[in-house]
């Protein structure tokens, strides 16, 4: 959380100088006095968060304790945008840009394993499904964080140019069937209000060396879509699979097949891809092959010009293997997220202000990753950067355990 309100308040600077400009970013020891005071309180929202996580367009409860403590800051507040999107907007005492700062709210139907005094115990229902509910890809800990970045950069609003628009996202993990996630909703329903900001700037926690944040230039998380599959054969008995088509089988041979696509199809250096199914659901009974199998999985892409091209294969590779059997295939793609790109400029801009608010071996660069993130739609509609907060390697990039809280959150 230190290293994100430093780079904060450092991008103000930088933003609001010529692009061309040495700006220099060093830090009072009051702000290093503010930053250190606010840690606890950190703690203990994210904690709170952590034991009491809502699943997407569900987070209320999260909604109310954030627009709250942005109402004790003295900031304008909007509330119910994307239904349960806040918003806050910070006016500095002198003129200068707009920028925005962004953290997402929504938990995932993950079942909590761990034994910690805040481990979520929280239920709910998803896809029909009594579910566990967990903070297991770190959202609470980006609102807490910007919630403790707002705390510090409101006491020094007379010494900001410009303004800060404060946005707490829901339904980042997905949109529902038929509608839209938490971004492109937001944006849908006008979320900057009556200012127009020159950049957004978002992070994800991410598993590796603690206190270190990664930049990287261009392409840096996946488009992810969901792909739903229907594969018709013809029920007959286990016996006698003659009789009959078999759409199990079918479906273990599209499943085999599809992998060819990303390891002989695509350019593995220009047009990384990864196509992934994830559940795979037919049959009632052990001894009779069913009519029916559904299937449902991700598809990850980093290049958006060989995105058709992929989505073209992909359907022509599950109809013409169903086909071989005599079985026939039903495929559905829908946008989940874009790729996340970060442009040059701005991003050189955004380094040299997180070089002078966390030293420069603290700013990293690195490589692309798969993961999706819908900030990307946020960039469509206004310059931003998204870079990830490195902290203590305890797994992957969504966690299913929770991390102790000391290194976790003081990265």
């Amino acid at each position: 959380m230190k290293h994100f309100t430093k780079f904060a308040l450092a991008v103000a600077l930088v933003l609001a100088a010529p692009a061309h400009a040495q700006t220099q970013t060093g830090f009072s020891p009051s702000v290093e006095s503010s930053i250190q005071t606010v840690l606890p309180r950190m703690i203990t929202w994210r904690r709170d968060f952590h034991q009491n996580p809502e699943l997407s367009y569900e987070e209320v409860r999260t909604a109310r304790v954030v627009a709250a403590h942005l109402r004790s800051l003295r900031l304008e507040v909007r509330t119910g945008v994307a239904q349960t999107g806040v918003v806050g907007v910070l006016r500095g005492g002198r003129p200068g840009p707009v920028i925005a700062l962004r953290a997402d709210m929504d938990a995932l139907p993950v079942t909590e394993e761990g034994d910690l005094p805040f481990r979520s115990r929280a239920r709910g229902h998803y896809n029909g499904q009594d579910v566990g509910i967990m903070h297991a890809c770190g959202h609470d800990t980006h609102v807490a964080i910007l919630m403790a970045a707002a705390s510090v950069l409101a006491a020094r609003r007379e010494e900001i140019a410009g303004s800060i628009i404060f946005v707490f996202q829901p339904s980042e993990e997905g949109a529902p069937p038929g509608g839209l996630g938490g971004a492109r909703r937001m944006l849908a329903e006008n979320v900057f209000g009556d200012l127009q900001p020159e950049a957004i700037f978002g992070m994800h926690a991410w598993p590796s060396d603690s206190g270190t944040i990664t930049m990287i230039p261009g392409p840096t998380m996946a488009g992810s879509d969901r792909i739903d599959i229907t594969i018709t054969g013809s029920q007959t008995h286990g016996a006698q699979p003659h009789a009959g088509i078999d759409p199990i089988v079918v479906s273990s041979q599209i499943i085999n097949a599809l992998q060819t696509i990303p390891s002989r199809q695509m350019d593995a250096v220009r047009s990384p891809v990864i196509v992934t199914i994830g559940m795979i659901q037919g049959g009632v009974r052990y001894n009779i092959i069913p009519q029916t199998v559904q299937m449902q999985g991700t598809i990850r892409y980093l290049n958006p010009e060989t995105r058709e091209d992929l989505y073209a294969r992909i359907r022509r590779t599950i109809n013409e293997t169903a086909a071989a059997s005599g079985a026939s295939a039903e495929v559905t793609i829908s946008e989940n997220a874009i790729p996340t790109v970060n442009p040059p400029e701005l991003l050189a801009r955004a380094r040299t202000a997180a070089i002078g608010a966390l030293g420069e071996n603290a700013v990293r660069n690195g490589y692309p990753v798969m993961p999706a993130e819908d900030f990307a739609y946020f960039q469509q509609a206004v310059p931003g950067v998204f870079f990830l907060r490195r902290e203590p390697a305890r797994g992957f990039h969504c966690r299913s355990r929770a991390e102790p809280q000391s290194a976790l959150l003081r990265a």
